[in-house]
This record gives structure tokens, sequence and C-alpha cells, in this order.
């Protein structure tokens, strides 16, 4: 198919402002906005060039956002960086894999509806989300070895590792405590719009663009399934 030198550019354009924003709003950029929703050869072009550097290129409501894959290190985040910015420094394998178990099981939190949206509330307390952390590494642990296996995660290790985290009522923000730990993730999760995080209130709430996510992207039956079965969420909670 050719396309028209003007095509090309617009195309350029937009992939060029991803890059650096990484969402493009119809209520900041409505012309390049407007030019890839109604134009299906910029369009074309955007995705193309988006498949080319690793990533997805995706339109929910008023917003197109640039989404890397899993294997992309350079826009996305390598598991050698996620581990730095998430864990202290002399963290182990089993740290980082409790911070993912802590990603999560705040999504599920959020996210368990079977409806027109899979949002169920509109807030955590960062205690309230503490607890059932605490909680589901328990439950989990008590699960057999096969039956931990199945599920492709070992909640023997990951306890051993949340459990080896001082607690600290006063709040510390250090990494080798609970509190710590938690706030570390959730102010990463909020530098990348995906929550808010009212540290004076100790209150979680989604962002926008991470319901959108959730919803169109996310939450397929496959993947909705998988996360159930490795948190341990019975069918029939």
């Amino acid at each position: 198919m050719a396309y028209e030198s003007e095509e090309i550019r617009t195309s350029q354009e937009i992939f060029y402002y991803l890059l650096e924003n990484h969402e493009l709003r119809e209520e900041a950029e409505g012309v390049l906005y407007r030019a890839y929703a109604e134009q299906e050869a910029v369009q074309n072009l955007v995705k193309s060039q988006g498949d080319i550097a690793g990533s997805t290129i995706e339109r929910y409501g008023n917003v197109i956002y640039l989404i890397p894959r899993e294997e992309n290190n350079f826009l996305g985040f390598s598991k050698a960086r996620l581990k730095a910015s998430l864990c202290r420094s002399n963290a182990t394998d089993r740290d980082y894999y409790l911070s993912q178990f802590v990603i999560l099981t705040l999504l599920v939190e959020f996210f368990d509806g079977q409806g027109s949206s899979s949002k169920t509330r509109e807030y955590i307390r960062v205690g309230e989300l503490q607890n059932v952390i605490s909680r589901r590494l328990r439950e989990g642990a008590e699960n057999t070895e096969e039956q931990q296996e199945a599920d492709g995660i070992a909640f023997t290790d990951i306890l051993q590792a949340y459990e080896a985290l001082r607690s600290d009522e006063r709040g510390s923000r250090a990494r080798t405590t609970k509190e710590g730990f938690l706030h570390q993730i959730l102010t990463f999760l909020q530098r990348q719009g995906l929550i808010e995080y009212v540290e004076q209130d100790e209150m979680i709430k989604t962002t926008k663009k991470l319901d959108n996510f959730m919803d169109w992207n996310l939450l397929n039956q496959n993947n909705y399934q998988r996360i159930r079965r490795v948190l341990g969420v019975a069918e029939d909670e």
C-alpha cells in the first residue's frame, strides 16, 4: 500500500510524541489525536513504527498509549532496573518476586469484577493492603508443593523475604521495613501514572490510565483467571 508523504510525516510526529510522553491525549494534542483516530493510513503507520520499536500502540477512550512489550528493556523496564527501583540495594530475587506479588495483589484488590468494568472499589488503605499481602502469602505457603509448582510461584520463599523485613509502626520509609518496602512500590507506581498515592491519608486510588489498561488489555479471561490462581483466590470467594 502506497502512503502519501503527509501521512508518513504525521505518523512520525505522533510516534515521536508517544516516545516523549508515552501517551497522547485528545485534549492536549487534538490534531494529532484525530489524525490517528480518523485516518486509517496514519494509524497503520504509527502501529507499524510501534511494532518495530517492540511496543504496542493502543487507544483507550480519548487517549493513545505507547505500551512497551514485556521483553522491551529499552522503552520498558528490565528485571535489573525494576529490582533497583523497587527493592533495597542488596536485594535478592526473592525480594524482587515479593515486589511483583505486592503489585499483583494490589491489582486484584481493585480489579476483581466481571461486569462492564472490572473495577470494584475506589480506594484502599495502606494498612488494609499490608494485611491482605500477609494473609495471601501465608495462605499460599500452606498449599502443597505440587500446587505451588503448578501456579508457578514459590510462596514459601516470598513469605520468608516478607517476614525478613522489619515492622515499624512509626511509618518508616527504610526499604528494610515492611512499611518502607511498600512505600517504595507505591511511589514507583505513582511515578508511572498508574495510581494516586495520598501519603498523608495512607490511601491508594487508581488512575484512569490503569483503569483503561486493566479493562481493555490485561483482564481478558485467560490473564484474569491466571492471576487469581497465582494469588490463591478461590473461585467462589
